[in-house]
């Protein structure tokens, strides 16, 4: 007589798939820590402004964090496409180590459109200021969002549960 033993890993499964969908990654630049000092609105404020744009203050759309998080996508994808297929195979801890790596490979690519020439072109006024501050940079650029490194050294990702609002 043969004798089979059926192990029911319908919950590991559920817990799985249960971790997979409660929680997020977020990238961008978390309000909390985002102060300046030489400025009256802290990083958070600042990259809403630039990705957004504010017509009533004459300040033109330079999206950055979408466009970085997009060209990141497929790669993203496939850490994410990994993670599941873990995390339904029952490997522990799975799906926070893909959200993670999400996170550790957009950074990295918002950062880069920050960097690259987000148009519209900038004004007259902001260029002449850049180049006439009293704390002058030697690096002084024209053509990117990046003036000094406080903004893009703000750009970060989060895991969170998907309720912490």
């Amino acid at each position: 007589m043969t004798v089979k033993i059926t192990k029911d890993r319908v919950p590991d499964l559920l817990r799985a798939i249960r971790d997979l969908t409660s929680k997020e990654v977020l990238v961008g630049i978390p309000a909390e820590n985002a102060g300046r000092e030489d400025s009256p609105i802290n990083n958070a404020e600042i990259g809403y402004l630039q990705e957004t744009g504010s017509p009533s203050q004459n300040i033109p759309a330079r999206p950055f964090l979408v466009p970085g998080v997009e060209a990141a996508r497929p790669k993203i994808e496939k850490a994410l496409r990994n993670g599941a297929n873990g995390a339904l195979r029952g490997v522990s801890g799975a799906a926070d180590a893909a959200l993670e790596a999400a996170g550790l490979i957009a950074v990295p690519s918002v950062r880069k459109v920050m960097n690259s020439n987000v148009g519209p072109p900038l004004s007259p006024k902001t260029i002449y200021n850049r180049r006439h501050r009293k704390n002058k940079q030697k690096n002084m650029r024209e053509n990117t969002l990046v003036d000094t490194t406080d903004l893009i050294n703000h750009v970060t990702h989060v895991v969170r549960k998907k309720s912490e609002r």
